[in-house]
């Protein structure tokens, strides 16, 4: 039997890996990087981005504002620098109430397709 890691214990992601989990393109994420500082992956060799679970934490706040809730980049920017905390808290509880209805909604689905 072959081993397999445990993605957990994955310390660092590539640009790329980071993108697919937002389905966003790796430019996109090279643009946050400009103007949401808190935003900054480790570079090795040449440009080549190593994120770890934190940087990608914050890709998701980032990612939450402008592409959930449609904010602009300068107002997410600037909340993101007025109350760091708040945002990153609200961005939190929406990803789990979001989980919370994705299991709700399979729950549902797995009674109806047993009443039928």
């Amino acid at each position: 039997m072959a081993y397999k890691p445990d993605k957990d214990l994955k310390q660092f992601f590539s640009i790329a890996e980071v993108a697919a989990m937002f389905n966003v393109n790796a430019s996109l994420l090279r643009y946050w990087e400009q103007k949401f500082p808190h935003i900054k992956p480790k570079t090795v060799g040449r440009d080549v981005r190593q994120y770890t679970k934190d940087d990608i934490e914050r890709v998701r706040v980032v990612y939450d504002l402008v592409k959930v809730r449609g904010m602009k980049l300068d107002k997410a920017a600037e909340l993101l620098k007025k109350n760091p905390n708040g945002a990153v808290q609200t961005s939190e509880l929406l990803n789990e109430l979001q989980n919370i209805r994705k299991e709700l909604v399979e729950i549902r689905d797995n009674l109806t397709v047993g009443e039928k």
